[in-house]
């Protein structure tokens, strides 16, 4: 009797506030109604501070509807109206914030998109591939500030000094070859309304193939959800309300972008959110620029576009009173909504940043370098795998390296980043840099014939060959081949084919090769691009190379460029 009653005794003090508390394992002071908490995420910003075109299809669309949206200061109006409604909404990213940037962004080593986002009052992201596009001590540097930086003729030129972000870069599977822990810190707890809510942050695995491998040599990546699960249970002892992923991962729907609860997900983010802890109920997205809000085994998982065309808002229902973690969370709305300047007041101060920086900015954007043959020049592969400004930066590379000794150039694809526009004057530095963003350099290389032939087979050749879909290497004026899509992979290339200056590779010959710095370590799956011999890195900027032929083909009577693409690759069937 005496435990029966000790008991009802103690079930009644525990339904009072005080003994609540107490009984439940939640600190004094936690509240025991249900709590809102309400994010706002940002992914993939990519340094655009300037609102950008595109077609969107939402809900009730009959068809795309092209707008222009984004903007930094149209960003900060948003999150005005939303923080007047709600003083503790935390915003939040998924990475690639900043990396292959426009030139507003870039010709000052991102540090205006780092400004904006500690004024936009960010608090922690995760990091994305694009954050190591320069290696991870420039990264540190972005994170912590100051002016030692490999990018001398950008960095600190935006301003005397450089403070760094003023948010938390998060990476859980980002690990220090020398300690074994992580780079950056995996998670930060947030505190709002009472509780604590725990972020972890991720990166896409495969960062290592994407970014130059000398950037990274410090450190290696591992598996998403292994090491976000991996913190977890430190996150559940110090009490964490809720815990929310941010990921540099993602996937892709063809649902419209705010439609509620999406069924229809796919891509690598889908395994990763299958693996994860039950703990976890939300996890942000990014890295594929798709925009989505969906469901993936009872979780919630968003994603809102690209280059700030959207955020997505999320409200979080919080009980404190439930015991286990995973039943806290009662409810999740999340919803993308475009940055639509009509929509939403510019933020006074962002809109006069932005103004000054373009001012200052223009001095040097705004200069023609020379004029194109065409109104622009499209990045866009045909069905052979070939464009028009595959062709024309394969030839400029060509062009900055012969006098070294190349007699090929080869670019992977993927390291155009936009077409090449023209404006009245010509092509000005702003458009010339839009194209290659990167910043890499040439390196030149000896590949014999045989080897020459086994590089042109680990391409990407159809959709399906691989999950990135195609990865395929522009040719530079004077190299041809054929390749067969009937055959299976590794054998596509038609034997015999393979051609410089009109005559067939000789399978032992030696040919001096040039080829961007991130392929030549291996990116893009160009593994055989590490067995290169007589190495060099000739400092030559990619951009650089493009200016100055480009300046060239114009003094020379003969602007480059073209509508078409050269046919140097050539498909059968």
């Amino acid at each position: 009797m005496r435990a029966t009653s000790f008991g009802r005794t103690a079930l009644a003090l525990c339904a009072t506030v005080f003994f609540l508390t107490a009984c439940s394992g939640m600190q004094p002071g936690t509240p025991v109604r249900p709590v809102t908490i309400n994010l706002v995420a940002i992914n993939d910003l990519h340094g655009h501070l300037e609102a950008t075109s595109k077609s969107f299809t939402g809900v009730g669309d009959a068809s795309p509807r092209k707008i222009k949206a984004g903007g930094i200061d149209t960003i900060g109006g948003a999150l005005n109206a939303w923080r007047a409604e709600d003083p503790q909404l935390l915003l939040v990213g998924a990475g690639d914030l900043i990396g292959a940037s426009p030139a507003l962004s870039s010709i000052w080593a991102d540090e205006p998109t780092v400004a904006a986002l500690n004024q936009l009052q960010l608090r922690v992201s995760s990091v994305g591939n694009h954050e190591f596009d320069q290696g991870t001590a420039e990264l540190l540097r972005d994170q912590q500030g100051g002016c030692h930086s490999n990018r001398p003729d950008k960095a600190c030129h935006f301003g005397p000094t450089f403070s760094g972000a003023g948010f938390s870069y998060l990476a859980a599977n980002v690990i220090s070859n020398a300690s074994g822990q992580p780079l950056l810190p995996p998670y930060r707890i947030e505190q709002v309304r009472g509780l604590k809510i725990g972020f972890i942050g991720g990166v896409v695995r495969e960062t290592e193939k994407m970014v130059s491998a000398d950037g990274i040599a410090s450190v290696h990546f591992t598996d998403e959800a292994d090491a976000i699960n991996r913190w977890v249970p430190e996150l559940k002892a110090q009490g964490v309300s809720a815990i929310v992923v941010l990921i540099h991962q993602g996937g892709e729907t063809s649902e419209p972008f705010d439609k509620s609860n999406c069924q229809q997900l796919r891509g690598p983010i889908v395994d990763i959110v299958k693996r994860l802890d039950p703990a976890i109920r939300l996890v942000i997205s990014a890295h594929t620029h798709n925009g989505y809000t969906c469901q993936v085994d009872g979780r919630t998982v968003t994603q809102g576009d690209s280059f700030g065309h959207m955020l997505t808002r999320i409200t979080l229902t919080v009980d404190p009173g439930v015991a286990d973690l995973a039943g806290k969370i009662t409810a999740i709305n999340a919803r993308n909504v475009l940055m639509d300047p009509q929509r939403f007041t510019a933020d006074p101060a962002l809109a006069s940043f932005l103004q000054q920086l373009q001012e200052r900015s223009n001095v040097i954007l705004a200069q023609p370098i020379a004029r194109i043959a065409v109104p622009h020049v499209d990045k866009q592969i045909n069905d052979a795998g070939e464009s028009p400004l595959g062709d024309l930066i394969a030839d400029s590379q060509l062009a900055a390296a012969r006098k070294l000794g190349a007699r090929i150039a080869l670019i992977n694809h993927k390291s155009l980043r936009e077409n090449l526009e023209s404006g009245a004057g010509g092509s000005n530095y702003a458009q010339v840099a839009a194209t290659t963003p990167y910043g890499n350099t040439l390196v030149l290389m000896n590949l014999s014939g045989s080897q020459i032939l086994a590089l042109l087979e680990q391409q990407s050749w159809l959709e399906e060959d691989r999950p990135g879909g195609r990865i395929m290497l522009q040719v530079s004026h004077g190299f041809s081949y054929r390749w067969d899509a009937r055959q299976p992979l590794g054998q596509r290339v038609v034997r015999g084919s393979v051609k410089l200056d009109g005559v067939a590779l000789e399978p032992q010959k030696q040919y001096r090769v040039s080829v961007n710095s991130f392929i030549a370590q291996g990116g893009d799956g160009f593994s055989l691009l590490t067995q290169g011999s007589e190495r060099i890195d000739t400092g030559i900027n990619d951009l650089d190379a493009l200016s100055q032929y480009l300046i060239a083909s114009e003094r020379d009577g003969h602007p480059a460029g073209g509508v078409q693409a050269a046919g140097r690759i050539l498909r059968l069937h």
